[in-house]
């Protein structure tokens, strides 16, 4: 894990927009420090705060004004581009790491790192890139690589999450597959009465094992919760009871 979370560094942004919906998902994803080299003017009736969402509270205004310079001298460098060199034969875009790759990388050090972002229409140049020390790409399709400046931000955030909230982020938003799971019992119980309602339609055996089978391992992949067993055993339970043969007359 760095010592520090990774700061966010835009380019010569064009619009106040792009710079909102970066702060955003910097919110999103644990990112705090923005820093912007000649930006636009950023007012508090602009797009920009229009975009931030709650962004707009703590990353928007805290974003400092830098010059290149500044970041490529105080920080390790990792520049994200969309073209890139395919060998090795020319090194201002190549080797290059996609952001899974790096968030590996550099979980493994500790240092200050800048991820940096460029131009919307034009995005890094060579010059520029040939001072940072890694160059980042998103994997994209062939015909149409590019992606808007905010979006690229908010992919290449959000691959590198576990850097500013930990390994265990994968788990902060799902449920406790093994507390949520009904209990054994309790499925089992509404096997059975699944099965029950199968031999009262007539299914002949060989079909109905198959066909047990089959929903055993449909609830088996879906780890199915208390209320949903209770309401699929309380279904079968009253279709059983309605295709239940009428006792014949003595």
């Amino acid at each position: 894990m760095s010592a520090d979370a990774p700061v966010v560094v835009v380019v010569e942004p064009e619009t106040p927009g792009n710079v909102g919906t970066i702060a955003r998902a910097m919110k999103n994803f644990g990112f705090s420090d923005l820093k912007l080299v000649d930006p636009p003017a950023i007012t508090r009736d602009s797009e920009a705060y229009g975009f931030a969402g709650h962004a707009r509270e703590d990353v928007l205004p805290n974003a400092d004004e830098v010059t290149f310079d500044h970041v490529v001298e105080q920080y390790h460098t990792v520049g994200f581009t969309a073209i890139t060199n395919e060998d090795a034969r020319r090194h201002v875009r190549f080797p290059f790491r996609t952001p899974r790759e790096l968030a590996d990388s550099l979980a493994r050090i500790e240092t200050q790192t800048a991820l940096v972002f460029g131009r919307e229409g034009t995005g890094l140049s060579n010059e520029e890139l040939e001072c940072l020390d890694e160059v980042c790409s998103i994997p994209a399709s062939k015909e149409y690589p590019v992606l808007n400046l905010g979006q690229a931000a908010t992919v290449a955030l959000y691959e590198l999450r576990t850097l500013t909230l930990g390994a265990g982020v994968e788990n902060t938003q799902l449920p406790d597959v093994e507390r949520e799971r009904a209990d054994e019992a309790d499925i089992e119980r509404f096997y059975d009465f699944f099965e029950t309602f199968l031999t009262q339609l007539e299914h002949r055996e060989h079909k109905r094992e198959k066909t047990m089978r089959m929903v055993r391992r449909l609830l088996g992949r879906a780890h199915p919760t208390d209320r949903e067993v209770t309401t699929l055993t309380g279904l079968f339970r009253k279709a059983s009871e309605r295709v239940q043969p009428p006792e014949k007359p003595r």
